[in-house]
């Protein structure tokens, strides 16, 4: 980083300022951030999210457990109309 050279004092006031500027963005980004991370870990958005995974999962997979099952039902519902 280059060294910078003031000619008065009002450059390094102005200078002063402005980083004592950035850094309370900097601190208020920070603060707004940790508060949407402590929003969002909620037990209802945890639950939420486990649920969200396995109903993902479920669907998914869903066309194969119908596949493999259906000839079961299919066979029930025949022995059962002709009364077995």
């Amino acid at each position: 980083m280059e060294t910078k050279k003031y000619s008065s004092y009002a450059e390094i006031e102005r200078d002063l300022e402005i980083l004592k500027l950035e850094k309370e963005i900097n601190y208020q980004k920070m603060v707004l951030s940790f508060q949407k991370t402590k929003e969002s870990i909620t037990p209802q958005s945890i639950v939420n999210g486990v649920f969200s995974s396995y109903k993902e999962y479920f669907f998914s997979s869903y066309p194969q457990i119908l596949q493999s099952i259906l000839p079961y039902i299919i066979n029930w519902f025949i022995k059962k109309k002709r009364g077995k």
